[in-house]
C-alpha cells in the first residue's frame, strides 16, 4: 500500500486531471425536485443505463467504466442527495424509511431528464446497490439490474481490520494516511490497486459526503428487493470483499431464481468495478446487450 513517504505530487495531479478530462466529457444536469438539486451526469449514447455509486462516493466509483459503457450505453451518474455535487436531502418524515427523500428525488428528477415512461437498465454498487434495488421498485420500468458488491445483504462481513476516522485527523498528513489506510482495509484487495487516482477518487468523494450510509447498508433488505422486483439480475462481488463472504453469497442469492445470476471476481477488493475494471466491464457488456 502507498504510504505518505511515497505520495507523489505529479502522480496526484494527473490523477486528478484525468478526473477533469472525463467530467468534461459529460453533460451536467441540475435537476430539481421539491428544491433538492440532483446532479446529474450524462456520458455516451444509446440505450440509458443508471449507475448509483457507494457510501462515500460519488459518481466517480465509476470512473474506470464510463469509457467502455458509453459506447453502448447513454449512462446516466447521479451524486445522490448527500454526495459531492448534489444537495443534502432533508430529515425523513416520522415513518418514513431513511432513503425516502433521497429515492423521491432521484426517481422524480430521472423522469423529468429522460420521462417516466422510458425502460432503463440499472446498476449499483455497495450502498448504490441497495439504493438501486429500492430506486427500482420505487420507479418500476427496469428492464436489467446488475449490482457490484451490493450493500443490504444482511450476512455475514468479513472485516479485519479497523478503520481509521480520517476527520479527526489533526492535519492533512494525518488524514491522507487514514484514507490511504482504508481504501487497503474496505475498498481494494490488490496493494498496486492503491493508485493515485484511486486515491484522488476516495479523498475527493469522502469529503463530499454529508449522508450516513452505513446503518441504512447495515439494515438489510437487500434479498427482499430482489425477490419483490425479479426480472434479469447480475450480482458481482470481488473474492476478497470484506463486506461479505462472497462466494456462499452469491450462491445463496441466485438458489432457486433462474433469472438470477452471480459472479465472484478473481482477486478483487469491494471495490471490484475499479480493481477488476476491464473484467467488470466486459460482464456488464454482455449483460445489459
Amino acid at each position: 500500500m502507498p504510504d505518505l513517504h511515497t505520495f507523489d505530487p505529479v502522480a496526484d495531479a494527473q490523477a486528478h486531471r484525468l478526473i477533469a478530462r472525463t467530467d468534461a466529457l459529460s453533460v451536467h444536469h441540475d435537476a430539481l425536485h421539491d428544491g433538492l438539486r440532483v446532479r446529474w451526469r450524462r456520458f455516451g449514447d444509446g440505450p440509458p443505463l443508471v449507475l448509483l455509486h457507494g457510501g462515500h462516493g460519488s459518481w466517480m466509483h465509476w470512473l474506470r467504466n464510463i469509457e467502455a459503457l458509453s459506447a453502448a450505453h447513454t449512462l446516466w451518474l447521479p451524486d445522490m442527495p448527500g454526495f459531492n455535487d448534489s444537495d443534502t436531502p432533508p430529515r425523513p418524515a416520522p415513518g418514513q424509511e431513511a432513503l425516502g427523500p433521497s429515492l423521491d428525488a432521484m426517481v422524480a428528477t430521472l423522469d423529468s431528464l429522460i420521462g417516466a415512461q422510458t425502460e432503463i437498465d440499472l446498476g449499483g454498487f455497495s450502498f448504490g446497490g441497495l439504493v438501486a434495488a429500492k430506486f427500482a421498485l420505487r420507479r418500476g420500468g427496469i428492464r436489467r439490474l446488475a449490482l457490484m458488491g451490493s450493500g443490504g445483504h444482511g450476512t455475514m462481513r468479513r472485516m479485519t481490520v479497523d478503520m481509521i476516522n480520517w476527520r479527526a485527523a489533526k492535519d492533512r498528513e494525518e488524514e491522507r494516511a487514514a484514507l490511504l489506510h482504508n481504501l487497503g482495509a474496505l475498498m481494494l484487495h490488490e496493494p498496486s490497486a492503491i493508485d493515485a487516482l484511486a486515491f484522488a477518487i476516495h479523498d475527493v468523494s469522502c469529503h463530499g459526503t454529508r449522508f450516513r450510509s452505513k446503518e441504512v447498508s447495515m439494515a438489510g433488505g437487500l434479498q427482499a428487493a430482489l425477490d419483490a422486483l425479479g426480472g434479469p439480475q447480475l450480482l458481482v462481488w470481488g473474492e476478497h470483499d470484506v463486506t461479505a463472504d462472497s462466494r456462499p453469497l452469491v450462491v445463496q442469492l441466485t438458489a432457486g431464481h433462474p433469472q438470477r445470476e452471480g459472479a465472484v471476481v478473481d482477486g478483487a477488493g469491494h471495490w471490484v468495478q475499479y480493481e477488476r475494471a476491464a473484467e467488470v466491464n466486459a460482464l456488464l457488456l454482455r449483460f445489459f446487450a
